[in-house]
């Protein structure tokens, strides 16, 4: 049986618990950018508010995964299984899982979190948007695995929003005119942070993964997620997080800096770019100023949202070392 929720009444009750928590706890004295006067200026949020978001993240782990491996093949000197598992609320969830071939021992697994519109392919794909097949190669050259899930509503998951894209196509002639998607970005990034904590639950049954080594990439759509899901998910041990789109606001539940106090001590490395129109370098310095420790960097790449490959020899740097 699915499990639901109402997302109305969720936001509701975190504005609330918020609102009271943020008074009590927040830092006097925090980090700004210039904002919008109908914005929040970038802000840390204090210990209760962020014990208060990070509920929303909480899923039943008691419900069987129902794992099951359905494709097999070895190519290139590596071997990829298709998985699938049941996910938080019930939906099924495919992805990839990859090992060097020649691997003969529990292996560090990297969690790959793909961009907004896209899928697990993009991280088999070379020299695309995000460098996907780039990425996952310098890493299983490093002597990881990676695994890659369809984050909710894209790649084979395209069924649960009737099958049609993330990006609706709005056509005026159209009868009725179309409809928006079932799903609020907020609901997908969600969603995605719950089934890659189920996607640990379920490597952390394996033989051949090392499940006290769960490094994470994410890119975009991705990178935000990394924040949220390093933030609310303690076994993950080290994150890379490439051009997270900024989030002003303090009261949403998926703004990347409402995470960064779970996060902690643990190394977290953000790649921003010099001219990216979805985060200005202002923003992402103000959020990096929020991280305490010297385990968390910010290194800049010059470009727009769609940055050069050299990105990827630094984020497998950042793994290698910490991972």
């Amino acid at each position: 049986m699915l499990r639901t929720w109402c997302p109305s009444v969720l936001r509701f009750w975190i504005l609330l618990l918020l609102v009271a928590a943020a008074r009590a706890d927040e830092p006097s004295a925090s980090p700004t950018v210039a904002a919008d006067t109908n914005q929040t200026s970038v802000a840390r949020l204090g210990e209760e508010a962020s014990r208060a978001v990070a509920e929303v993240y909480a899923y039943d782990a008691t419900i069987p995964l129902e794992a099951r491996t359905v494709e097999r093949r070895e190519r290139d000197g590596t071997v990829r299984e298709k998985i699938v598992f049941r996910g938080a609320q019930g939906f099924l969830v495919p992805g990839y899982l990859e090992f060097p071939a020649s691997a003969s021992e529990p292996l560090a697994c990297v969690l790959l979190l793909h961009g907004w519109s896209g899928s697990k392919d993009s991280w088999w794909q070379d020299d695309n948007y995000i460098s996907g097949g780039n990425v996952r190669r310098a890493l299983l050259d490093a002597g990881f695995a990676v695994l890659a899930l369809d984050a909710q509503c894209h790649g084979d998951r395209i069924a649960q929003n009737d099958f049609a894209p993330v990006n609706h196509y709005v056509d005026d002639t159209a009868p009725g005119k179309p409809r928006k998607g079932y799903f609020t970005l907020q609901e997908i990034y969600i969603q995605t942070t719950r089934d890659y904590r189920r996607a640990i639950d379920y490597l952390d049954q394996r033989s051949d993964v090392d499940a006290s080594r769960i490094g994470v990439v994410g890119y975009s759509m991705g990178a935000a997620q990394a924040f949220l899901l390093t933030g609310v998910e303690p076994r993950v041990k080290t994150a890379v997080a490439v051009v997270a789109p900024a989030e002003e606001s303090k009261w949403s539940p998926v703004a990347p800096q409402n995470f960064i106090r779970g996060i902690g001590q643990r190394p977290f490395l953000s790649i921003v770019g010099t001219s990216d129109s979805l985060c200005p370098l202002e923003h992402a310095l103000a959020r990096q100023s929020l991280f305490e420790g010297s385990d968390s960097q910010l290194e800049t790449v010059d470009g727009p949202h769609r940055l050069p490959t050299d990105y990827v020899s630094r984020a497998t740097a950042w793994l290698k070392e910490h991972l």
